[in-house]
C-alpha cells in the first residue's frame, strides 16, 4: 500500500490525518488476518522514525525520506514525488523477485507512485481516490481553496492507468465515470468498515457523560473531526446561534463539543471557529478539545446526543458509522456517501443544503423529543452493524483477486500471440 501524504501512524483529526489513515490502518490489519501480509509505504515526517515499524502482525509500515520532514504542506508534495518513488524503489530491491503481488494506492499523490511502482514490478495497481478534485471543486465551502488543475490531470491519469478502482459507495462510482471517464467495469464498490469492538454503546450515554464531565440532561450536537471549511463545523455552531436567538433559556441545557484541530486550508486560520463563536455570542456553550485517540472518541460519541456532519463533500464519512455504532444518530448533509452511511429518518437526518436554519430545525426535534436519540440511537447501532471491516477486507480480497486474474490473463493471450 502506498500513503504518500498522510501516515497511518499519525493520530486523526490533526493535519492532513483523518478517515483515510483509519481506513488504511484497519483495513491492512483485516488483510494480515486473512493471511494478505500489508507493507505500508509513507513519508518520513521526523529524523527519529525507523525505517520500518510493525503496525500489528503482518502489516509493516516503511517510512520514506522525501523532502523536509517538517513544515511541507500537502500542495508541495508533488514535488517530492520522485523522492518517494525512488524510496519506494531501493525498498523494493532489497526484497527476493516477486515480493509484492500488487500495489494498492490511497490518494492521487499515491497513485503516481503506484502507477510507476506496479509496470515496473509487472504487477496490478489497485487505486481508491478517497476524494476527487472535481467533486471538491463543485461543492466548494465559502473562502475554501479550489483544487488545482494538476491535481485534476493526475487523477485523470491515474484512472486510466489503474486495473481497478475502490470506490466507497455506487454515488462515487458513478462520480469516476462521469467526472474521469472511468471504465465501469474496472470500477469496484467497497464500503468502508467500523472496528465495531471499539465503537459500540457499551455502558450508555449517562456513563459517558460523567466520564468526560459533561451535564446529564443537556442537548450535546457534537462535532467531530478535521476543523476546514470542506468539514463546515461553522455550520453548526451558527445553527446553535439560531436555537439560542429562538430560546434563550437553552442556552442552561445545551453543550456544543467540537473535538478535533485544524487542518488543510483551515490551518490559515487556525483560531478562525472560536473567533466565530465569539462573534455569534456563544462561546459560553462551546468546548474546544483537541484530536483524541479512537478509545476517548468513542466515549465523545456515546456521549452525544446527536452528530453533526455538514461537510460539503465526503467520499463515505466514517466519523457517521463510527457514532452511529456508538448508539448516537446523525445529523448530516446529504453529500457524497452520507446518504449511504445515514439511513435517513431511521438512523438519523440528512439535510440537503447548508442553511444553519435547516440544521436548527433538526436539532429542535432533538430538543423538543429527547427520546428520539435513544430511539434512533437504537436504531443507528443496529445499522451500524453492516458495515464491519472484516467484510471490507473480503470484498478488498476479491477486488485484488479479480485485478491479479486480469493481468494473468493478459499475458496468457500475449504470450499466445508471440508478444512479449
Amino acid at each position: 500500500m502506498l500513503s504518500v501524504h498522510t501516515s497511518p501512524l499519525h493520530q486523526p483529526g490533526t493535519g492532513d490525518a483523518g478517515g483515510m489513515n483509519v481506513y488504511i490502518v484497519e483495513l491492512a490489519k483485516q488483510l494480515a488476518a486473512i493471511d494478505i501480509e500489508v507493507e505500508i509505504f509513507t513519508r518520513a515526517t521526523t529524523a527519529s522514525l525507523p525505517p520500518a515499524v510493525e503496525l500489528a502482525p503482518g502489516v509493516l509500515v516503511r517510512h520514506v525520506d522525501a523532502g523536509p520532514y517538517e513544515g511541507l504542506a500537502k500542495e508541495e508534495l508533488p514535488a517530492q514525488l520522485c523522492a518517494f518513488t525512488h524510496g519506494v524503489m531501493q525498498a523494493w530491491a532489497e526484497q527476493r523477485h516477486g515480493h509484492y503481488d500488487l500495489v494498492h494506492s490511497h490518494y492521487w499523490l499515491s497513485g503516481h507512485v503506484g502507477w510507476l511502482a506496479a509496470e515496473r514490478w509487472g504487477v496490478p495497481l489497485v487505486h481508491a481516490m478517497h476524494t476527487m478534485a472535481k467533486v471538491k471543486n463543485a461543492s466548494l465551502a465559502a473562502g475554501d481553496t479550489p483544487e488545482p488543475a494538476a491535481r485534476v490531470i493526475g487523477e485523470t491519469q491515474i484512472v486510466h492507468a489503474a486495473d481497478r478502482l475502490v470506490a466507497n459507495t455506487a454515488g462515487e462510482a458513478g462520480e469516476l465515470v462521469e467526472h474521469y471517464d472511468a471504465d465501469p467495469g474496472e470500477v469496484e464498490i467497497v464500503h468502508p468498515g467500523v472496528d465495531l469492538r471499539r465503537f459500540r454503546p457499551a455502558d450508555g450515554r449517562a456513563a459517558a457523560r460523567a466520564r468526560l464531565g459533561l451535564p446529564q440532561d443537556a442537548l450535546i450536537p457534537l462535532f467531530a473531526g478535521r476543523i476546514q471549511p470542506l468539514k463546515a463545523p461553522d455550520i453548526l455552531l451558527r445553527a446553535v446561534a439560531v436555537l439560542l436567538d429562538e430560546r434563550p433559556e437553552l442556552r442552561e441545557r445545551i453543550t456544543v463539543p467540537v473535538v478535533g484541530g485544524p487542518s488543510g486550508s483551515g490551518l490559515a486560520k487556525p483560531e478562525g471557529l472560536q473567533k466565530l463563536a465569539a462573534r455569534l455570542g456563544i462561546c459560553d456553550v462551546v468546548r474546544f478539545h483537541p484530536p483524541v485517540d479512537q478509545d476517548r472518541l468513542a466515549d465523545w460519541y456515546r456521549a452525544a446526543s446527536v452528530l453533526v456532519m455538514p461537510s460539503y463533500s465526503e467520499s463515505f464519512g466514517l466519523v457517521a458509522v463510527e457514532a452511529q455504532a456508538c448508539g448516537t444518530p446523525v445529523v448530516a448533509a446529504s453529500v457524497g456517501g452520507l446518504p449511504v452511511a445515514v439511513r435517513d429518518g431511521e438512523s438519523g437526518f440528512l439535510v440537503g443544503g447548508h442553511d444553519p436554519a435547516d440544521y436548527a430545525r433538526v436539532l429542535r426535534r432533538f430538543l423538543d423529543g429527547p427520546e428520539l436519540t435513544d430511539r434512533m440511537g437504537a436504531a443507528a447501532a443496529r445499522h451500524a452493524q453492516s458495515f464491519g471491516w472484516d467484510a471490507t477486507a473480503a470484498a478488498t480480497a476479491d477486488v485484488y483477486a479479480a485485478a491479479m486474474h486480469q493481468m494473468h490473463q493478459r499475458r496468457r493471450l500475449r504470450s499466445l500471440h508471440g508478444r512479449p
